[in-house]
């Protein structure tokens, strides 16, 4: 299982370069920047100077709020300045983002992700192998391509594209065609059984690369703390950041599948309302120990193999709840270490 995390920048998108030489050192198999505050590229051109052999990705990108051609541009010369180390992590956001902050078209939003993962792979094999571009779908038309715009191919071999998503539409439709799937980290142990996994499977029975060329990554909120205080106090951290995402109407089968679906309905009545903390007092330990992992540094590792442990390739640990300064580096050499020594 290889274990990544996403670069934690503050508001510093400049220091991409120590930060990710730091987690190279700690053992990190990836980092991946995340589209927030900033955008989630030029970080990691940074990145890929300071580091040698960890994979570097995006965390996601906001696909929608792009065009295949530049994202194809991006992905091509990112996996140059990489070395062969660049993966292409794509996700849609939600409609009202794409609409209202990004003043981009929505529709058929599984239909359009898995379109655009066609397109930007029929450009880098134009420029990569020679092909003549002519890519004509029902979202997305390539069909000019001459020198002065081709870049040479490149010697490191084209870059990844993971694709994230929540429900088994988009899931299965983007794992016809990618090369992995980033699960988000609202999950559980029951929903990856009975809603992301078989989706997952649905969709690489078309694909050309089977389940050993594909690979499976999944985020996992993780807390921790030295003392009962600071545990609890990471614990409450948590309970917000799940009553923030359950209250979103794309997260309700998550909650479903354990009969939870009206503390769905109750936090999004709330969000309109803008009662924060009551959403957060409706989210109780139960539901947080079956999405997240919260507990002592040393139970950490084993509840993530406990749960994770031959289903998925990779894990990223969502640690921002609990900063740590030496970047769960125990954590990290445990997930690393073969269970059979």
């Amino acid at each position: 299982m290889k274990v990544d995390t996403t670069m934690v920048l503050d508001g510093q998108p400049a220091q991409a370069g120590d930060i990710a030489k730091t987690l190279e050192e700690v053992g990190y198999s990836g980092a991946f920047s995340f589209e927030g505050q900033h955008d989630p590229f030029l970080p990691l051109a940074l990145a890929a100077q300071t580091t040698q052999s960890m994979e570097l990705g995006t965390g996601i990108a906001v696909a929608f709020a792009r065009n295949p051609m530049s994202l194809a541009n991006l992905g091509f010369d990112l996996q140059q300045m990489t070395r062969g180390r660049f993966i292409l992590g794509l996700g849609t956001q939600i409609q009202a983002h794409i609409e209202k902050r990004f003043s981009m078209q929505w529709s058929k939003p599984a239909a359009r992700m898995k379109e655009m993962i066609q397109a930007i792979q029929a450009i880098w094999d134009c420029w990569q192998n020679g092909s003549k571009l002519r890519f004509e779908g029902e979202f997305y038309r390539h069909t000019l391509m001459t020198p002065t715009f081709s870049p040479p191919p490149c010697e490191h071999g084209l870059p990844k594209i993971f694709a994230a998503g929540v429900g088994p539409k988009m899931t299965t439709a983007v794992c016809e065609v990618a090369d992995g799937f980033t699960i988000h980290p609202f999950n559980t142990e029951k929903s990856l059984a009975e809603i992301t996994l078989p989706s997952i499977n649905a969709g690489l029975q078309n694909n050309v690369r089977g389940r050993e060329g594909f690979e499976i990554s999944c985020n996992v909120i993780i807390g921790s703390g030295d003392t009962e205080k600071s545990l609890r106090e990471a614990r409450e951290k948590i309970r917000k950041q799940i009553a923030f995402y359950g209250s979103t109407p794309a997260y309700r089968p998550i909650l479903a599948c354990h009969g939870w679906e009206g503390l769905q309905e109750e936090l999004n009545n709330l969000s309109k309302q803008g009662r924060w903390d009551d959403m957060t007092n409706l989210v109780n330990d139960e539901v947080i120990d079956a999405i997240a992992v919260v507990a002592p540094r040393e139970e950490i590792a084993p509840r993530i193999r406990q749960k994770l442990g031959g289903i998925v390739d990779r894990v990223n640990l969502v640690a921002r709840y609990t900063p740590d300064e030496k970047d769960w580096y125990d954590v990290v050499a445990q997930l690393n270490t073969r269970e059979d020594g």
